[in-house]
């Protein structure tokens, strides 16, 4: 069995583009630009990478991306009153607060995260991090969905993989990803339909007993624990769906490196139906719904103003 491969950039480009037509249809009936702020602490490489493509996105979308570039000596009280000023900015409707932020001189990070996370208005937390939006998730009526977990349901409704009473394995219970992953498939309903829902879902992670049994018995397995190629072949079910959606950095052997997911990707593609490469699979959808949470919190902000 050859797997199909789950083109994640030609669908992000198609998100963009009905983003762009939705931006444009509600500038013209009056609605105010989109406006995304990225607020970025430091000089980390790879987060200016992923700002700087953040910005290029929203600019195609039609949407104003701007980025606050803070220095690293910025402290905690600093960050939280730049973020404080972009609540009240009227004229923004996102706000992201780039991670991970600066760590200190001991190697730990200098900011309470949670902390900063916390202060940014629900309204304009477009990654969706804020507990008044993770407890909307919960109950089924969210504001705004977080941003990967979105991505991936997105991809299995337009690839046409259905979840609805199979069982999905999440390897991985971190806020940004797992624990949205499995109550998003969890619930009855979603913002793709009943057919990206209503999955009986486990949760794993690296203390998970019998872990690879687990994961052979999975009709969709969703990978997010950033170990690269934790996932070999011989957790893969026959014809399974597999969504990978880590990616490290590691070395290739020729003195230079290489991107690799948390799945062993040329072992899981013989066992498996679908499965989604890296790069090129999870990691456009992030920013493409990232862009539609933008235009969703603008038209929420302006209706109510």
């Amino acid at each position: 069995m050859t797997a199909k491969l789950l083109d994640g950039k030609r669908i992000a480009a198609e998100i963009r583009d009905e983003v762009a037509e939705q931006v444009r249809q509600f500038v013209q009936a009056g609605g105010p630009t989109p406006c995304l702020v990225a607020v970025l602490v430091g000089e980390d490489p790879a987060s200016q990478v992923y700002v700087r493509n953040k910005s290029r996105a929203c600019e195609k979308s039609g949407i104003e991306g701007r980025t606050m570039r803070l220095p690293a000596s910025t402290t905690q009280d600093e960050l939280v009153d730049v973020v404080r000023g972009l609540n009240q900015d009227d004229s923004v409707h996102g706000i992201l607060v780039q991670l991970p932020l600066p760590a200190d001189g001991n190697g730990g990070s200098g900011f309470d995260e949670r902390s900063i996370l916390d202060t940014v208005d629900p309204r304009k937390d477009v990654d969706a991090f804020s507990p008044v939006n993770v407890g909307l998730l919960m109950q089924g009526r969210p504001r705004f969905l977080p941003c990967t977990p979105h991505g991936i349901v997105q991809m299995l409704h337009r690839e046409k993989i259905s979840v609805a009473g199979k069982h999905v394995v999440v390897i991985g219970r971190s806020d940004i990803v797992g624990k949205p992953m499995a109550m998003m498939l969890a619930q009855r309903d979603g913002s793709c339909g009943r057919d990206v829902a209503n999955a009986t879902v486990t949760i794993a992670h690296s203390r998970t007993a019998n872990l690879a049994q687990l994961c052979r018995g999975a009709d969709v397995l969703i990978a997010a624990v950033g170990v690269p190629e934790m996932i070999s072949g011989d957790m893969v079910g026959d014809g399974a769906v597999v969504i990978d959606v880590g990616i490290n950095r590691v070395e290739d052997g020729q003195g230079g490196y290489k991107l690799v997911g948390d799945v062993n990707f040329e072992q899981a593609r013989g066992k498996a139906s679908a499965i989604t490469p890296v790069p090129g699979g999870v990691g456009p959808l992030t920013i493409a719904m990232l862009l539609h949470n933008t235009l969703l919190a603008a038209k929420g902000i302006h209706a109510k103003a």
